[in-house]
This record gives C-alpha cells, structure tokens and sequence, in this order.
C-alpha cells in the first residue's frame, strides 16, 4: 500500500534523528552571540553593517534549551521567515539581506527598540490560562467576561512585553515612554498591520493565524525596520481551519456541561484539544511530563515520536503556507552548509586560532599569521596564560569546539609551555606548538597523558601543517599546497639544469 505523505514525510525524518545542526557558530564570520537557537555572527558594531544569523535545529520550551534536536527545524524557519518578510515588505521595511543557505539569513543591524510587540487574536495560550483563573487586565487593556480559551477575540490584542530573559507585560503606557508617542504608536499600528496580513495569507492557506510576535529596531535616521524573524512557527501559534472547527464542539459543550472553564473540559475529553502547528505541541509534551514555566531540576526528554511528530508539523506548515514543496537535503546539513557558504565567499571554511600567552610574543605571532596567510588561511588571535588564566584559556577553547567549520590551534608561549598542554586537553581540534624561542621547546614534549599536542619550531612550518590539516576542508588550500610544491620541485630543476645536471 502506498504511504500518505505525512507517513512518507515521518519515515524520512525519522531516519534523519541524528542529522542535525545542533550549532552555528561560524568563528570566521567574526564577533559571536549565541542564542537559544540562532547563532549571530557581527560583521560589525556600525548600525547598517550585515549581521549572519545560524538558524540550528535546536528548540527551546520554557525557558530552557532541550536536550534533544528538531530535524529541518532551523530551514523550516528561515524559509518562512523569508517568505513573510518578502510579503510584508510593502508594510514596513525589513532588514533581510540575503541567505545563501536554507539555515542562514544575512540582515542588516538595527538599533532593536527592546520590546517584544505581540499580538494575539485568540483567547489563547498564557492569556488563556491567565483569563480562566479570572483575569480580566491584559497589558492595560480590558477583556469582557464571558469568552472561551480558543475563541476569537472581536479585534487583536497589542501586548508588548519587556525584551529579557523573563518577559514582563508592558502596558501602552510603558511603550511610550520607553519610545516616546509616535514611535510607539507607529510601532503598534505596523504590528496589527502585519497580523492581519499574516491572518489573511493564513486563511488563504486553510489556516488560522492565531497570535504572534514581532521585533523591530531603528536605523541612524530612526526609520523603522521589522529586524529578527517574522510569523515562524517558532514566534507564533497557527493551526487548520479543518482543526478549528472543533471550537464549535466545545462552545456546544461548554453550554451544557459543568465545566468551569474548557481546560477542565479538556481534562475529560482531551480528543477535543486544538491541535497547533506550532511548537506548543513541545510544551504540551513537557507540562504533561510534570515540567513548565519556573520548573526546576532535570528536563524530561522527548521521545523520537515526539521530534518526528513536530518536524513534521513544521514541514506541513511551510508546505501549507507557502504552496512550496519541502527539499529534504541531500547530505548532512552540516556539510551542505559549509558548502553552500564556502560557494558564496562568505567563509573559507577553516581558521587557525593562535593562542598566546603573551602579547610580548606578537613578533612570532606575526611571522606565523603571515606564513597562514600565504597559504590563504585566515587566522585570529587569542591572548591567554595558561598559568595566570587557565579557566579562560579552557573557556576559549570549548567556545571554538563549538565551531561548525574545522579549527587548528596553534599555541605560542615561552618557557614552561603549559598552554598548549591545556588547550590540547581540553580541544577537540589539533594543537600545534610553536614556541617563541626555539630553544624553549622541551616542556612542549613532556606534556602529560590526554594532552596531544604536535610541535613545530619553525613558524612557516607550524603554517604549513594547519594548512595540510585545512586542506581536508578546503580545495582552494590543497591547490596553493601543490602550487607551492610544485615550484619548489620547478626551482630545483632549472637549478639542476643550469648547473649542467
């Protein structure tokens, strides 16, 4: 019997559970923010410059970053994001820029205005569970008594938050005067605007938009630009005008039955649940789990029907929404990537990192990065004495274990070389040892068990094999690797034969 392609699309994603971009820090790219689930590359401080956003497939849930990936998670995610911003442009300008892969997304950088503008056109979600205990006060706005959790409110609610760890509700008042009165008015009036786009394309695609939420910031003029991700599963809930049509039930239900509010009624008929599209459904997972919001201790894990199923339905909302097909990829997305962005020029696709334990050793440090250079690899440099900081020295290094595109360290201290010691414990990359002084190699040969690093003396050397390492990664490289062999062969045959050999 031939699958459906909700079995055909789980199949494939289940054979992909462990084919996932868990990070998306990309050193080349420059200074790193990490977030729960996107990795922010600044190419600059300047308002106006590009920043390069990582979507990985990580998830998030109350607060806290599960221990488990959501194949396709982050494509799914830039694709949409692309997609409403391409049609809200007409709205308010954005700050996308370009993505030269399916998880990544160049947009400019704005002055964020450090507010969470969300807009909610259902009784749903928090403000759901927060009118069934008997508030009426939402943001400074009053609701009426009388409506259900999932039913349609008159007109959207604006209800700003607090841009922080925890969130807290703003009233228009606070937006005021953290912006003053007309950018937050034009701020409120954009974010409507853009939910009743976001409701209309929804409904065009037999879905309900329900609630979401946006973020903007300013360039140096003050102009607004809508700036983050724009109506993402991830920022907002959806479900089918098919799936909606069970409010009618529990309207029906609620009129007849004792229950005080449709939360007690899902209790005893929980077929009745709105099913989302949306990654409540991972929430709902970890509260019947015994986890939520202020939940301490150890997260429950999901299960692989868990991941399948909300990979799945991030899939079919992308399908859904945009009436495009969804393109599995083809290698793993890790290696896609670093493809995709090497073709682009965006990324060379490996980095030495010179570790030195002092800036007194930058003459050799500039020999080293010179020779690098020759080869076409770029390289930073980090000041770090294993010995007056080592927490920070194994701070750098597990920073850069993270690193997507391959690393080599290369390890510059003098004396009792303890630094590449501990930058070999502690990396999963290969440590190259090259002392200031030649002569001061001894303790980078003793180093103990667990620590591998290599040494090389010479700096054009020590160059050369972060090179041949790179060259693995990087064809460009191995070219100048044989380029340059081959010259020297060249030389020393014309040398040959101008001595009469």
């Amino acid at each position: 019997m031939k699958m459906s392609k909700e079995q055909e699309y789980k199949k494939i994603i289940k054979e992909n559970l462990n084919n996932t971009l868990d990070f998306g820090f990309l050193p080349e790219l420059g200074k790193h923010k990490s977030g729960k689930v996107r990795e922010i590359h600044f190419t600059s401080d300047k308002i106006g410059s590009n920043i390069i956003m990582v979507a990985s497939d990580r998830v998030s849930a109350f607060d806290h970053v599960l221990g488990r990936s959501i194949p396709f998670k982050g494509k799914v995610l830039n694709l949409l994001n692309q997609w409403a911003m391409e049609n809200t442009k007409d709205i308010v300008p954005n700050a996308s820029v370009d993505s030269p892969h399916p998880s990544v997304i160049v947009q400019k950088l704005y002055k964020n205005i450090m507010i969470e503008c969300v807009v909610r056109g259902y009784v749903w979600g928090s403000l759901a569970g927060a009118y069934e205990k008997g508030r009426r006060n939402f943001c400074g706005l009053e609701m009426p008594n009388g409506l259900l959790r999932y039913q349609e409110l008159d007109s959207p609610l604006f209800t700003p938050t607090t841009k922080s760890e925890h969130d807290e509700p703003m009233t228009f008042e606070d937006v005021e005067q953290q912006l003053g009165r007309e950018l937050a008015a034009k701020v409120r009036d954009v974010s409507l605007k853009l939910f009743k786009r976001g409701a209309e394309l929804a409904q065009k695609a037999g879905l309900i938009f329900i609630d979401t939420k946006y973020e903007f910031g300013l360039d140096e003029q003050g102009s607004l630009f809508l700036i983050d991700e724009s109506n993402t599963p991830d920022s907002s809930r959806y479900c089918s005008i098919e799936e909606y049509k069970k409010f009618d039930l529990i309207r029906q239900e609620m009129v007849t039955s004792q229950f005080k509010n449709v939360s007690e009624l899902l209790k005893h008929k929980p077929e009745l649940k709105i099913k989302e599209m949306s990654k409540q459904f991972i929430r709902d997972v970890l509260t019947e789990k015994g986890f939520s919001y202020g939940g301490t201790g150890k997260i429950p894990k999901l299960t692989d029907e868990d991941v399948v199923e909300v990979s799945y339905r991030y899939i079919n909302l992308y399908e859904m929404l945009t009436g495009k097909t969804f393109e599995f990829p083809s290698a793993h997305p890790k290696v896609e990537l670093l493809s995709k962005l090497q073709q682009s020029g965006l990324i060379m696709g490996g980095l030495a990192v010179i570790m030195a334990g002092s800036d007194s050793d930058m003459p050799h440090i500039e020999k080293i990065q010179a020779a690098l250079a020759d080869f076409n690899v770029k390289s930073q440099v980090r000041i770090c004495s294993a010995h007056k900081q080592p927490g920070l020295c194994e701070s750098i290094v597990k920073k850069y274990n993270t690193s997507l595109e391959p690393v080599v360290f290369i390890a510059v201290a003098g004396g009792t070389d303890a630094l590449s010691g501990v930058a070999s414990f502690h990396s999963v990359f290969p440590v190259i040892s090259c002392p200031p002084k030649a002569e001061e190699y001894h303790s980078g040969i003793k180093n103990p068990p667990g620590s591998s690093n290599s040494l090389i003396l010479r700096p054009v050397n020590a160059a050369r094999h972060a090179a041949q390492i790179l060259s693995f990664y990087n064809e460009n490289i191995r070219k100048i690797i044989l380029d340059k062999n081959n010259a020297k062969i060249k030389k020393l045959e014309i040398a040959d034969k101008n001595t009469g050999g």
